[in-house]
């Protein structure tokens, strides 16, 4: 993901990750106030959570629509880098479940993004089509290293075990009693191989 005109300015490095920094802040300040107050929320309460002024979110997202997207690209960004993060700190079935946790964490408070972009088809075909080209690689290789290691089947199909995660967490936000992260977390137990 490119700097979007900090680079034009030659600003000295640590200039530009101050510049990264404040953005990430912002997104995840933007990220915590739409789930708790929905993607309507006024912009206003998003500067107070980011410490900002509304300046400094119009200069960065002119539009509710670009910081909606801005916010969904930074949440799979982060579920994404997580994986192989993940994955260098233990066990491969573990950095497995671990990061399912992480995805249903993101399926479950992404939902309001994703109802408000399907109305704008063109972004939201090319969120959908960015979703996918970061994160099924990631759980490909966690799938392959938990194979690897004799942890789980050989056989387990990285999109058919995202569309089921993302299945287990459908109304999971209307019903306080549904939990999606213990259904994911059975359907993970069940990829274990079985050691007679």
């Amino acid at each position: 993901m490119g700097d979007s005109g900090e680079g034009a300015r030659q600003a000295a490095p640590s200039g530009r990750k101050d510049a990264r920094r404040n953005r990430e802040t912002l997104l995840d300040a933007a990220a915590t106030v739409f789930v708790t107050s929905g993607v309507d929320a006024p912009v206003r309460d998003i500067a107070a959570k980011a410490g900002v002024g509304l300046g400094t979110i119009y200069r960065h997202f002119p539009t509710r629509a670009d910081l909606i997207i801005g916010v969904y690209r930074h949440q799979v960004d982060a579920c994404a880098d997580a994986g192989p993060a993940l994955l260098a700190t233990g066990s491969p079935y573990t950095a497995l479940g671990q990061w399912i946790n992480l995805f249903v964490d993101f399926l479950v408070t992404k939902h309001g993004l994703a109802a408000v972009l399907q109305a704008d088809n063109a972004d939201f075909e090319a969120l959908h089509a960015y979703f996918l080209d970061r994160l099924l690689p990631v759980c490909t290789e966690l799938l392959e290293a938990a194979a690897v290691t004799g942890e789980i089947r050989p056989d387990i199909d990285a999109y058919q075990l995202m569309r089921g995660v993302g299945n287990l967490c459908i109304g999971a936000e209307s019903d306080t009693r549904y939990d999606a992260r213990r259904m994911a977390e059975l359907l993970v137990a069940g990829l274990r191989r079985s050691h007679h």
